[in-house]
């Protein structure tokens, strides 16, 4: 099982010019938020995937996470048994320094929130900060997307 170290920003401007791949992303839980868990089952391009996250610990911002590569109809009939709220986005791919950050083109009920994910070997890890990437929500639970899946962006205002 992996541990996953991630932190996420708001994007304020441009990123688009340094995007060098793009993949939609359908994805939906099965169980979403349950006391820090979630099981998410995601189609991204054609690849189908099931996902198991476990609760930060202590406050932390890594957590314990199992990812396996399922059929995309299997994925595709999975969705189907997933709460209310499918979270539809575009993830653009972005090197920057020695990190490449996934960004998050929300649509549908989440249209006009674009968030930049980095991952970490280690908390304390340093990385280059490009000038389009916003304020940091990692701790801010509004931006998760099982949050998401439940009280959509649009909803905010």
């Amino acid at each position: 099982m992996a541990y996953e170290i991630e932190r996420k920003f708001l994007v304020k401007a441009d990123y688009k010019p340094y995007v060098f791949d793009s993949k939609v992303v359908k994805q939906g839980y099965i169980v979403p938020n349950g006391n820090g868990r979630n099981v998410r089952i995601r189609i991204k391009g054609n690849k189908g995937f099931i996902t198991i996250k476990g609760p930060a610990i202590d406050g932390r911002i890594g957590r314990f996470e199992w990812e396996k590569e399922i059929p995309q109809n299997e994925a595709e009939d999975l969705l189907k048994l997933c709460t209310s709220g499918i979270i539809h986005k575009i993830r653009h791919l972005v090197k920057v320094g020695n990190h490449t950050f996934e960004v998050d083109e929300f649509l549908g009920e989440n249209i006009g929130l674009t968030i930049a994910e980095v991952e970490l070997a280690s908390e304390d890890e340093q990385f280059v900060r490009p000038h389009w990437l916003g304020d940091e929500v990692t701790h801010d639970k509004r931006y998760y997307n099982s949050y998401l899946s439940r009280h959509p962006f649009r909803e905010w205002r």
